[in-house]
This record gives structure tokens, sequence and C-alpha cells, in this order.
């Protein structure tokens, strides 16, 4: 899994030849999260390689985002730490249908 965060490490994570692509829509120096940068990014991978949502996915809806701008899986971290029932988040996440 290789993390891109912009353009240019995109570009550089396909020129290397990575398959498996994560795009963190968090910005690691403002920490705020923003889902239209995986939504600008997603379409600059080929869909022969893996792509990967990582970060702002809270539930289902931002899962389901993700996946209809392309996502092949979502990284989930916090949502489940904070969770009342993570089985059933999980349940719930597993369930989503993606598009290729």
């Amino acid at each position: 899994l290789v993390e891109v965060h912009d353009e240019a490490e995109t570009n550089r994570a396909l020129d290397l030849g990575a398959e498996v692509i994560g795009v963190n829509a968090r910005n690691l120096k403002t920490l705020e999260v923003d889902p239209q940068v995986f939504e600008r990014l997603a379409p600059r991978i080929p869909k022969e390689r893996i792509r990967v949502a990582e970060s702002g996915i809270f539930g289902v809806a931002d899962a389901q985002r993700y996946a209809d701008a392309g996502a092949d899986a979502v990284l989930v971290g916090e949502a489940l730490v904070k969770a009342p029932d993570p089985r059933q988040l999980v349940a719930d996440l597993t369930s989503i249908k993606v598009k290729r």
C-alpha cells in the first residue's frame, strides 16, 4: 500500500508501479479531511490498480461515497474504535456495493 495525498505523489506511485494506492483525504498539516481529494485523484489511478480511500470514513454513507467515486477498499480506523457496536459497523461497511 503506497499512500498519496496529491497529484505529484500519485504520479510517483504510478511511475514506481504501485499496485495498491491509498489516497489519504486528511491534510497532515491541518488534520482536516476533504473527501474531494479522493474524488480528484482516483481517476488518475488506472482501474487495474487497487484504489484505497483513507480518512473520513465515519459510517456507511462515507464509505459509499468513496465507493461511488471509484474506491475498491476503504481504510477505517477511528470509526471502529468509537463505534458502540464495531461488529455491526463492519457488517454494514462490507455490504456496500463497489462499482467497477
